[in-house]
């Protein structure tokens, strides 16, 4: 009876662990080398950030994932909330925030015309504009957090958009994203916030801005 037993338990073990295994996030590949973004992203920094600021975030949410479907507790699951939504939001925020880049030999820096230029001169007057915009707003961002570029269902319209620390942004698609802590810059641009967010724009991949936008306004 002992050994039926057993043997009727593994397959439930089996498919517990397999979609346990399969329900684990992990750290996605860059499409592109550390050193590709160079000289205006170092490869020092693309390393660093990639493999350990972004695997913390990665580990942070798998372990708080776990901790809160183990818990019966209902304060212990409230108590986990802030490690769901800091670790969640950093792993979302860095993927997006890949693909948001690209090398200057290939689309990075340029954008052409079409239905993502056209909506930033409409909603921001010109290009620059917009971009003189989003840096002043994510300049001026006290301590960590990012800056945006966000699609606004309700308006219809691009909008420039802050969020603090590793938040997600929510009330709005996201279509550029600008990571401003300091691990994303001081290596290379010290204290100089105003260099990295002027030499950024080089290797912004507006291609997949532009397939956001209008994924965004289907």
């Amino acid at each position: 009876m002992l050994s039926i037993a057993r043997n009727s338990l593994r397959p439930t073990i089996t498919r517990m662990f397999v979609a346990r295994s399969a329900s684990l996030h992990t750290l996605p590949e860059l499409p592109y080398a550390y050193n590709a973004l160079e000289p205006y992203i170092s490869e020092q920094i693309m390393k660093l950030h990639h493999t350990k600021h972004h695997q913390a975030y990665v580990n942070g949410l798998n372990a708080a994932e776990e901790a809160y479907a183990k818990t019966p507790s209902t304060k212990e699951k409230i108590a986990l909330q802030s490690a769901l939504k800091f670790n969640g939001g950093g792993h979302i925020n860095h993927s997006l925030f890949w693909k948001n880049l690209s090398p200057v030999n290939e689309d990075g820096g340029k954008l052409s015309q079409g239905p993502l230029k056209d909506a930033l001169e409409r909603d921001f007057g010109s290009v620059d504009e917009f971009k003189k915009r989003l840096n002043s707003a994510t300049a001026a961002i006290q301590g960590s957090g990012w800056g945006w570029l966000g699609y606004n269902p309700a308006t219809q319209k691009l909008e420039i958009v802050t969020t603090p620390n590793q938040d997600p942004l929510i009330s709005h698609v996201p279509i550029i994203g600008v990571d401003i802590w300091e691990h994303a810059f001081y290596l290379q641009y010290y204290n100089v916030k105003a260099d990295y967010l002027n030499a950024i724009w080089n290797v912004i991949n507006f291609k997949e801005a532009e397939h956001r936008f209008l994924e965004a306004v289907e």
